[in-house]
C-alpha cells in the first residue's frame, strides 16, 4: 500500500498577523494543493486528516474553488472534518459540491472503510473541542490487509491549555493499526513506538501558516509493505512560502549595530517573510539604531513578501538614567519614572490598568522619542 498523508490546510485563513499580505498568502494555499496533487500521482489514494478549511463560515466561492482542485486528483480522496470544519450545523461538508465529486469521500462516521489494500478506520470530528480520545473507538485487530487510522486531535505531552482530542502516544499499537494518519499540529512529527518503529505521525501542513512553526510545508508519502510491517514515510516539501524568524539579542554596546548590519545583508527573496525579533536592554543612545532597523527592514518589504521588527522583547536598560535624566521635570519626568518602574517584568508594585512591562516600555521610549526629536 503507498499513499499520501495531508492535513490542515487551513483553506481561507485570515492570516492577519502579515496584513495585506494575507491575500497572497490565501492563495498561496490554493496552489499549494496542487503541487500536493502532482504528488498523488505516484500513490495509491490520499487521505486528508482534518481541518481542510479554516472554518465552516468560509465563502463558498473558495469551496467551489477548493472542489474544483480536489476533483482534478486522479486516485481516490479520503477526507475528515476537523475541529476548524466540524459536521456540525452549517457546516461547509454539507455543500452539494463534494456530492459531484467521484473521487472525493468525506468520512462522516465512525467505521471501517474499505481502501485498496486494506481498511481505513475515519475518527470524524463533531464539535471544537472536546476531551475525549476520538481513536477510543477503533479495534482493527483481525481485520484483512494494512490497517490505517485517520484521526485530528493532540497526542500526548504536546503542552496545551485544555484538553483537545487527546490522542495516547501509544494508539496506533493499541487500536492495531498499521499507521495512524493525524492532524491538527501543523508541523511534521513522528511518534516511534517501544519498539523504535513509527507508526504514528503528523503530516503537518502543506503549506506553513505562520512564523515559528518549526516544519511545516510537507505532505508525507507512506509505504506500508504489508500487514504487520513498519511503514516507510518519506516527508516530500509542497510548501512554497519561507516564514523566516530572525532573533537579535541585545545585551552590550554595539550589538544593535551587529543586528543592522545582519539585516542589511539579508537575501531579498518575493517569496519570504521575515520578522526579526530584537530582545535585550535598550540603552537611550542606541534608539537611533533601533529606528534604522525598522527604516530598513520597510525598505526591504518592498523586495520580500513581508518584512516585520517585533520589538515587544525590548525593555529600557533600567541602569540607563538617560531615559528619564532628558525628560523636563515635573509631570513629564515623572510618567517617565513610573514607566520605568513598570517596564520591568520583576516590578511588584501596583500597575495601571493595561500597562504590562511591555505596554511601559514601549511608551517609555515613545515619551523619550517625543521629547528629544521635538528638542532637535
Amino acid at each position: 500500500m503507498r499513499f499520501l498523508h495531508t492535513a490542515d490546510w487551513q483553506l481561507g485563513m485570515k492570516a492577519a498577523q502579515v496584513g495585506e499580505t494575507g491575500a497572497r498568502v490565501r492563495e498561496e494555499r490554493l496552489h499549494a494543493l496542487e503541487r500536493v496533487a502532482a504528488q498523488a500521482n505516484s500513490v495509491e489514494f490520499v487521505l486528508v486528516a482534518g481541518d481542510t478549511f479554516e472554518n465552516n463560515g468560509v465563502d463558498r466561492t473558495l469551496v467551489q474553488r477548493a472542489a474544483d482542485i480536489l476533483s482534478a486528483f486522479r486516485v481516490p480522496i479520503y477526507v475528515i472534518p476537523g475541529n476548524h470544519d466540524p459536521l456540525s450545523p452549517g457546516s461547509v461538508w454539507n455543500h452539494p459540491v463534494w456530492g459531484s465529486i467521484g473521487n472525493l469521500h468525506v468520512l462522516r462516521e465512525e467505521e471501517p472503510v474499505e481502501i485498496p489494500g486494506g481498511v481505513l478506520y475515519p475518527c470524524p470530528v463533531r464539535q471544537k473541542r472536546s476531551a475525549k480520545d476520538p481513536t477510543v473507538w477503533i479495534r482493527a485487530g483481525g481485520a484483512e490487509g494494512v490497517r490505517v487510522g485517520l484521526a485530528h486531535g493532540t497526542v500526548e505531552d504536546i503542552p496545551q491549555e485544555e484538553p483537545d482530542y487527546p490522542i495516547p502516544r501509544d494508539a496506533a499499537s493499541r487500536a492495531g493499526l498499521d499507521y495512524l494518519a493525524l492532524g491538527h499540529w501543523h508541523s511534521t512529527a513522528f511518534y516511534p513506538g517501544q519498539d523504535g518503529a513509527t507508526h504514528m505521525a503528523y503530516s503537518g501542513t502543506h503549506e506553513t501558516t505562520s512564523f515559528g512553526e518549526r516544519d511545516s510545508g510537507n505532505v508525507l508519502i507512506v509505504e506500508v509493505p504489508g500487514a504487520g510491517i513498519t511503514p516507510v514515510i518519506t516527508p516530500v516539501r509542497t510548501g512554497s512560502l519561507c516564514w523566516k524568524v530572525v532573533e537579535g539579542d541585545i545585551r552590550y554596546r554595539g550589538d544593535l549595530l551587529r543586528i543592522r548590519r545582519q539585516v542589511e545583508t539579508m537575501k531579498n527573496s518575493a517569496s519570504t517573510l521575515i520578522e526579526l525579533r530584537i530582545s535585550g536592554l535598550l540603552a537611550a543612545e542606541d534608539r537611533d539604531d533601533l529606528t534604522r532597523i525598522q527604516e530598513i527592514l520597510d525598505s526591504r518589504s518592498r523586495r520580500f513578501l513581508f518584512a516585520r521588527l517585533d520589538m515587544s522583547r525590548i525593555r529600557p536598560s533600567p541602569q540607563d538614567e538617560n531615559w528619564v535624566a532628558g525628560l523636563p521635570a515635573g509631570i513629564i519626568r515623572q510618567a517617565g519614572l513610573r514607566l520605568r518602574e513598570m517596564a520591568n517584568p520583576d516590578f511588584t508594585g501596583e500597575r495601571s490598568k493595561g500597562a504590562s512591562a511591555e505596554v511601559a516600555s514601549r511608551a517609555l521610549m515613545e515619551l523619550y522619542a517625543m521629547i528629544t526629536e521635538g528638542a532637535g
